[in-house]
């Protein structure tokens, strides 16, 4: 059995560490490499750090900033945001990196999925979906949040596997910031329709929420932001607990 995985998330905007509420109202939450360098050392089992402004913005992610980051820590690393080519992942792994994220552009260009698992490996290729809960059904966004598709989350989550996906990073925007919960209806019906890890994303408020998403949602992993920037949540404090809920968690 897999140990389940821990994951901060840094959101960067600007080279700042920001969070909102469904996906509106950003602040920022501080410096990502302080932050980076005291998630690696409370015993993170990963890190993602998605530049969240450069699809909108039109450029390619910050690769000085991970560089700078991946100096300084040293667990599994996933970057993402304004990545569109191989060549642009070849920079990004470069930098330090050691996993991509894709999302609005493998959207657009599907075969990129199946490029970048061909190039890299499909252990290095996590697709995140950013979906919604509207009409009775999820759906999937673009563009961080602003762009509704009519594509059905399941549906999409299983063409990117098939496409070479060999992680899906779910994120829930009806749940995110909310710290309500996460989202593990949907978390769990993607997780027993795909044979690769899901990452839950979005709700995570109290320890009782990492232990659902595990047990309910069936999530391999579980991210969160702004409980661990603002030390609502202590890394070490939250393994304890999930091990002592009998949850496979590495200590």
């Amino acid at each position: 059995m897999l140990t389940k995985r821990i994951i901060p998330c840094l959101d960067i905007k600007d080279g700042r560490t920001v969070k909102g509420v469904n996906f509106e109202n950003i602040k920022d939450a501080g410096d990502p490499i302080e932050l980076a360098i005291e998630y690696s050392n409370q015993g993170a089992d990963e890190l993602v750090f998605l530049d969240i402004s450069a699809t909108n913005e039109k450029r390619k992610t910050l690769s000085e900033l991970v560089n700078r980051i991946a100096k300084n820590i040293n667990i599994p690393f996933t970057v993402g945001g304004g990545i569109n080519s191989v060549d642009d992942v070849y920079e990004i792994l470069n930098s330090g990196a050691d996993k991509i994220s894709v999302n609005t552009s493998a959207f657009k260009n599907p075969s990129l999925i199946n490029d970048l698992s061909k190039r890299y490996g499909t252990q290095c290729v996590v697709v995140a979906i950013d979906t919604k809960f509207e009409n009775n059904d999820w759906y999937v966004y673009l563009n961080g949040g602003r762009v509704k598709t009519d594509k059905k989350t399941i549906e999409w989550a299983k063409e990117i596997v098939d496409l070479g996906a060999g992680e899906i990073l779910l994120t829930s925007m009806n749940n995110d910031g909310t710290k309500s919960g996460f989202a593990n209806d949907i978390t769990r019906m993607i997780s027993e329709n795909v044979n690769v890890p899901i990452i839950a994303s979005g709700g995570a408020g109290t320890m009782e929420h990492f232990r659902d998403v595990f047990t309910v949602g069936k999530a391999d992993a579980a991210l969160a932001a702004s409980v661990f920037h603002y030390k609502e949540i202590e890394i070490p404090i939250l393994k304890k607990y999930l091990n002592a809920q009998k949850i496979n968690i590495r200590l």
